[in-house]
């Protein structure tokens, strides 16, 4: 199967994401920070403006697969946000333990 360069791309954008998304939340387990949480809308942002940006929105699927999927992860984002907003940073750092 030979794959475009673009192709390529997008694949590799949507894995360093995912990462990303998912390193966040791993990281939430150890000391929870507001940080993360702005970081996770942040790269649900990135991954819906990805397929304008990187040039691979004619492809309809992945154009409205990444950006269901980042609109997701913005609105989990939000919503973790919105759930720690009233906590102080003792509150936050005793999260995890």
């Amino acid at each position: 199967m030979n794959r475009s360069p673009g192709h390529q791309t997008a694949i590799l954008n949507t894995v360093a994401v995912g990462l990303v998304v998912f390193g966040i939340s791993q990281l939430e387990y150890v000391a929870l920070q507001r940080w993360q949480e702005v970081m996770t809308i942040l790269a649900g942002l990135w991954l819906i403006a990805s397929p304008y940006v990187i040039g691979y929105s004619g492809e309809g699927f992945l154009r409205i697969y990444h950006t269901t999927l980042g609109a997701v992860v913005v609105l989990l984002g939000i919503l973790q946000l919105w759930q720690d907003w009233d906590m102080n940073d003792q509150d936050l750092l005793k999260h995890g333990q």
